[in-house]
């Protein structure tokens, strides 16, 4: 053998068009293609190994995807327990819940005259509208569920699975919090103020003393100690974001009071930034290791394509290729309605770390 034929092994494999294929099947043959096409089949392969290992599956998601349509997608993930715990922004989860409640979003254009959307209270995301006047509708329905509840310090995670049930309870609507309600899979949303949720939860301070308190630090001591309690984890990021980056720290703060933790096993990231300018959101998973998020030896997979185009394609070719593994899967077992969560019985407390490195007293 040659110096350089060690290089020459696999060859590329034209994609052949072929009728009636399944989504499954063209990623199989995407993993013979190049760039961001053989990545998306990579990403593929490295979900069904996480769904087959004994992990924590947490999923984060940013950007305008539930008002750009895939909510539904998002729902199913959490439903089928393709995933374990959602890290969202808020924008996100506030869209789930303006379509749950009945209304929509609406094809519109990018090159709208923005005057004219402003002076009919029409709000624009790019080439998707909505009615402002609904959302004025939707901070006070959240505004008065959260002055419902007892005045005190609530975690995202819990109060997002409060917000679910009523949800549920007032709609029996599918959407991302009714399923995860449902399903009882915790939401943690890090930035919930930099949302219309966190304007809600400010106008329910001004119907009822000490509402809409959120304990953003308790999502950090509660998420830490998710991961000290399971230690293997897989992390899969649509879009970046703060959820990208809270996921990772959760990881780094447990390994600090754990040794058992070692970074995420395994990890799927779709995001159109780019690493050159330095943001998180575009960081790749290799620079994520440095940091000790993931483990040296992961299982991992980079995708640089728009999430509205990789994900439908991705969630349809895991329903085909999926349902054998998730049929013997061990899925983690939570409890949420309540300040302290459990996961398969054990407490995962918000507010101190479970510290193993402790002597017992």
């Amino acid at each position: 053998m040659t110096k350089k034929s060690r290089f020459l092994q696999t060859p590329v494999e034209p994609f052949a068009v072929e009728a009636g294929l399944t989504a499954d099947e063209i990623l199989t043959r995407m993993e013979r293609i190049s760039f961001q096409g053989r990545n998306l089949a990579t990403a593929h392969r490295v979900w069904l190994k996480m769904l087959d290992d004994d992990v924590t599956i947490f999923l984060g998601m940013a950007g305008a995807l539930s008002a750009g349509g895939l909510r539904l997608i998002v729902a199913h993930l959490i439903s089928n327990r393709y995933v374990d715990c959602l890290v969202s922004t808020g924008a996100n989860l506030y869209h789930d819940l303006h379509e749950t409640r009945g209304q929509r979003h609406y094809i519109g254009s990018p090159h709208s005259d923005d005057t004219a959307l402003a002076e009919d209270r029409i709000d624009r995301v790019y080439d998707t509208y909505a009615d402002e006047e609904e959302f004025i509708g939707n901070d006070n329905w959240i505004a008065d569920f959260a002055a419902s509840l007892e005045p005190r310090a609530y975690t995202t995670r819990e109060f997002l699975h409060l917000l679910g049930g009523h949800l549920w309870d007032t709609t029996g609507r599918d959407g991302i919090l009714t399923a995860a309600y449902r399903a009882k899979v915790p939401i943690f949303c890090p930035a919930i103020a930099d949302s219309s949720i966190g304007m809600g939860l400010s106008q329910a301070r001004q119907k009822r003393a000490g509402a809409g308190a959120i304990d953003i630090i308790g999502d950090i001591v509660e998420s830490a100690n998710l991961i000290i309690r399971r230690p293997r984890t897989a992390s899969v990021v649509l879009g970046g974001g703060t959820p990208k980056n809270f996921i990772n720290q959760a990881s780094v703060q447990a390994e600090f009071y754990s040794p058992e933790v070692t970074g995420h096993l395994y990890a799927v990231q779709i995001v159109t930034d780019v690493p050159h300018f330095g943001g998180a959101s575009g960081a790749s998973l290799e620079e994520a290791e440095s940091w000790g998020k993931l483990a040296a030896d992961s299982a991992r997979a980079s995708v640089q394509v728009d999430a509205t185009i990789a994900l439908p394609i991705l969630a349809t070719a895991l329903a085909s290729s999926a349902p054998p593994i998730l049929a013997r899967r061990q899925v983690p077992a939570f409890t949420l309605a309540s300040r302290v969560m459990t996961i398969d019985g054990q407490t995962v407390p918000s507010d101190r770390f479970e510290d193993v490195n402790e002597p017992a007293v």
